[in-house]
């Protein structure tokens, strides 16, 4: 998994690339709570996102319920069709601001 990062007017963004499970949800969860501290508006894109586990998914409601502690949002984009349909049948979809691209969540 790679993660980068840019500031877009008041949003961070993370660009997530390759596959988000065991093997890695720890340094992602981590990235992500250290820079929702600093960011209450966060954008996740997804267009690079090949695979989500069950413990990617745990990153993503973890991320979820910090930054509302913050008053703060997140938003997902441009989630391919696999990867919203786990986003569906975990009951995820109702939970975030889901894009169709990085301009629009950016909005």
């Amino acid at each position: 998994m790679k993660i980068t990062q840019e500031k877009v007017n008041d949003f961070q963004i993370f660009y997530l690339d390759g596959r988000l499970d065991t093997t890695n949800y720890s340094e992602t969860e981590k990235v992500l709570l250290e820079q929702i501290q600093h960011h209450p508006k966060i954008v996740i894109e997804c267009s690079k996102l090949t695979y989500i586990s069950s413990s990617g998914l745990r990153v993503f409601l973890i991320a979820l319920k910090a930054i509302q502690k913050q008053n703060g949002e997140i938003r997902l984009a441009n989630l391919t069709n696999p990867i919203f349909e786990i986003f569906n049948t975990a009951g995820f979809s109702g939970l975030f601001s889901i894009f169709s691209s990085l301009e629009e969540a950016i909005m």
